[in-house]
């Protein structure tokens, strides 16, 4: 699949060159303005022994739920800032210490979550023209990932975390939260620039033609194609399903922003697995996620 895309980029550079431009915009324009502020102010609440004490009101809340203490300020920050903040705060818990593998198992599950300015502002105002759409899609989009994340908690064992230990006395806390957060947010645009690439190739070279078919026996042929686009790249497939003007790609664009696509999904793994959480599961969970959201917004306001 490498040497393929590769070999794409060399014979039509034309056209793949611009691609990626146009997914670094798309970065730079609608991702890292509502990204950035929010990944720099969760490294600031880790490092600094924050996130303890505004966790601590919350625990006891978090228990009932089986859930980790740290879960109540960890889905905050998820649903605030949005992909894939919420995964790169669950892999700092694990790394302090804060959390056990198997809590973040559970966070994962519930700290997976888009945020308002792009779900709002770029896939309701921005693609669909109304500001009202994107927030209803946000709200099943919360509430499919909330929902789906406490009843597996509910039906496994009670956390046992204990306490978050005590920040690290170090002089340059602000200088290393800045430039991890810049680190992750570059990252991100790393991966919607490639992605957008690969979505644009899969489609001028009908790789996504056995889904396209497989969509095609349930949608029609421009739902079926915006979704199946949407399966890779999650903007791209939101714009595509927008355009196409049907009352099913509101539901639609739902399960792809609750699903995430591969490169939302990848770039919340490259966090995750240091937890060692399973890919395959993970997928599973927010392939449920997602179908709980489209049927959702199935229903009539």
């Amino acid at each position: 699949m490498l040497v393929a895309f590769s070999a794409a980029l060399i014979a039509r550079p034309e056209r793949y060159v611009a691609v990626c431009l146009e997914g670094i915009v798309l970065w730079a324009q609608c991702v890292l303005p509502a990204l950035f502020p929010f990944m720099v102010v969760c490294a600031l609440l880790v490092n600094t022994g924050l996130a303890e004490k505004l966790s601590s009101p919350l625990a006891k809340a978090c228990g009932v739920f089986k859930l980790p203490r740290t879960a109540a300020l960890c889905f905050a920050m998820s649903i605030s800032s949005g992909y894939p903040a919420g995964s790169r705060t669950v892999s700092q818990f694990y790394t302090s210490g804060a959390c056990t593998s198997d809590d973040c198992k559970k966070l994962a599950c519930l700290c997976s979550t888009s945020g308002p300015l792009f779900v709002i502002g770029t896939v309701g105002a921005g693609l669909f023209g109304d500001g009202g759409t994107g927030t209803r899609i946000f709200a099943a989009h919360i509430i499919a990932v909330a929902a789906v994340a406490i009843l597996l908690s509910l039906t496994g064992k009670k956390c046992k975390s204990s306490a978050l230990p005590p920040a690290d006395k170090r002089e340059n806390i602000l200088y290393e939260s800045f430039y991890g957060s810049v680190s992750a947010a570059l990252t991100a645009g790393a991966f919607i620039a490639f992605f957008y690439t690969a979505a644009a190739m899969a489609h001028d070279f009908y790789i996504l033609r056995p889904a396209e078919e497989l969509l095609g026996l349930i949608f029609d042929e421009n739902l079926a194609a915006a979704t199946a686009a949407g399966l890779i790249e999650m903007t791209g497939g939101c714009a595509a399903l927008a355009s196409s003007g049907s009352p099913l790609a509101v539901p639609l664009a739902g399960f792809i922003v609750t699903f995430g696509g591969a490169c939302v999904i990848l770039q919340q793994l490259s966090y995750l697995t240091k937890c060692r959480i399973s890919s395959a599961k993970f997928i599973a969970v927010k392939f449920i996620q997602g179908v709980l959201c489209f049927l959702l917004l199935l229903i009539p306001l």
